[in-house]
């Protein structure tokens, strides 16, 4: 499943930047991408042409015309982007997993959990408890 929630929101990374990761409920780095990738059409894309445009045709040719190579690769390496990391965060390769506390960690999104719950707070994944061996032995 999750897998196909990857591809969910990357899928939608493609069509708007930043939608994926709304999907995922990442709010900071959904309004960053859509807020980059926004802002990198409004400087790129020639607004006082593509409002004089009578059609929907004619302001793809007026975009696909007037646009450079590097203004093409800058707005094509944001889609990504963004997409690329939605599906990693989906996937759980979480760059704020760092597992690096003196405490357990989820195994589901790496971050540190805190002992008293059942459940991991910040995936809401729950929490299988280990057996120990030694309760074991001293049952028997």
């Amino acid at each position: 499943m999750t897998w196909l929630r990857a591809l969910a929101a990357a899928g939608l990374s493609v069509f708007l930047p930043g939608a994926g990761h709304a999907l995922l409920r990442d709010w900071v780095r959904a309004l960053l991408f859509a807020g980059l990738f926004v802002s990198a059409l409004y400087v790129f894309l020639p607004t006082q042409q593509l409002s004089a445009a009578g059609s929907m045709a004619a302001a793809m040719d007026v975009a696909t015309a007037e646009l450079s190579r590097i203004d093409r690769f800058v707005l094509s390496f944001i889609v990504v982007f963004a997409a690329v990391d939605a599906g990693f965060r989906a996937m759980g390769f979480s760059s704020s997993a760092t597992g690096d506390g003196d405490g357990a960690s989820c195994p589901y999104c790496g971050k540190e959990l805190d002992e008293d719950l059942e459940f991991c707070h910040w995936c809401t994944e729950p929490l299988v408890p280990e057996a120990d061996p030694e309760a074991e032995e001293d049952a028997l």
